[in-house]
């Protein structure tokens, strides 16, 4: 009996691991799985949920983070959108020139998604934040100016010297002064935006108050989405940034036209598909009636008529023949004899409804 007890004993733990777990106790099973469990580190915890500090703009997003941000409609679902804020790049390069009577560039950073609550927080202050009403949208959207635009263009307003930074001095509000000159740059770039949908819809973006302070900016629940656009501008060795900040709320009346594919510089439309349309419309066939008079009649006589039978039409050798297209009334005419064809001859130019039907395509 002592033998075959000393023949099934469990084995005796090698040296150094007298803590390993014991078969028979329960007790010591979590201390062999706590001694093999690995301990994640910081950069592997950031990657399962999602967050990277070194390049939190990007579009790629993982794991936790990817599913909160999941309701976010990504800005290349909408193409009409980016060839607008393209048109908008080029208007303010033109503008911002006649506006600054200097060598401006401007150029377009980012466009990207983002929630409304996030960009508040993540604005470098001190800045300018300009609230702006989309009129026949019926509402808001954001512009942001930061401090080094700010300077730049004051400097360059009131004649500072070219290949000189411009001066900042923190721990100040602006100035009047300051605030009215970035009012009108503002209005510039409004306008240039407005000019910018304009192919697109009548859009009238009017500025509705200048703010300081991000919390007196909020325009939308800081949960909702929206579209940020960064725009770098340039002058020779000054300048600075402006982000233009759309809720998806406000672009939301205009989310069909936004869908539509962009073909050409006129927003859909195709000068070789107008011409070859028009010249297959100038040569298709299209059948006329010559009316010489209408009656009504009733149903009996109508079902009694028969070969030989005899209409008295209410039209003499000078009366006008109407001429038809379908149910549309082209014109009048005499109707008389060329060679050994009946014809008629025109006496009156196309009625006003034959050209809007012509104009629109409409019964032809």
């Amino acid at each position: 009996m002592a033998q075959w007890a000393a023949e099934n004993a469990p084995p005796a733990p090698p040296p150094g691991q007298e803590g390993a777990a014991d078969p028979d106790n329960p007790d010591s099973w979590g201390a062999e799985a706590g001694a093999n469990e690995r301990i994640l580190n910081q950069e592997e915890i950031d990657s399962l949920l999602g967050f990277d500090l070194n390049n939190d703009d990007s579009g790629e997003r993982t794991g936790i983070r990817a599913i909160i941000n999941s309701a976010l409609v990504s800005y290349e679902r909408l193409p009409m959108l980016e060839i607008v804020f393209d048109r908008l790049v080029r208007l303010m390069t033109t503008s911002l020139r006649n506006f600054t009577s200097d060598n401006v560039e401007v150029s377009l950073d980012n466009i990207s998604s983002i929630r409304f609550g996030d960009y508040l927080n993540s604005i470098p202050l001190p800045a300018i934040l300009a609230v702006f009403r989309a009129e026949e949208l019926d509402n808001f959207g954001l512009l942001t100016v930061d401090s080094n635009l700010i300077y730049s263009i004051v400097d360059v307003l009131l004649g500072g010297r070219r290949g000189t930074a411009a001066m900042r001095i923190e721990g100040r509000p602006y100035t009047t002064i300051e605030r009215v000159l970035v009012q009108r740059m503002v209005e510039v770039v409004l306008a240039d935006a407005k000019a910018a949908f304009e192919p697109l819809t009548p859009v009238n973006f009017v500025l509705d108050r200048l703010e300081t302070n991000p919390r007196f900016a909020a325009i939308a629940r800081p949960a909702n989405a929206a579209i940020l656009v960064k725009l770098r501008i340039d002058m020779e060795d000054r300048g600075g940034r402006i982000e233009l900040l759309l809720p998806y709320a406000t672009l939301e009346p205009i989310r069909k036209m936004l869908l539509q594919q962009f073909m050409g510089e006129k927003f859909g439309r195709d000068n070789i598909w107008e011409s070859h349309l028009a010249t297959e419309l100038w040569t298709t066939q299209m059948e006329v009636r010559a009316v010489l008079d209408e009656q009504q009649v009733g149903l009996h006589r109508v079902l009694n008529l028969k070969v030989g039978d005899t209409l008295m039409l209410n039209a003499g050798p000078d009366s006008l023949v109407e001429l038809r297209a379908g149910q549309i009334p082209l014109t009048r005419g005499r109707m008389g004899r060329r060679n050994h064809h009946i014809a008629v001859r025109c006496e009156a130019p196309l009625t006003p409804l034959a050209k809007q039907a012509v104009q629109t395509g409409k019964g032809f």
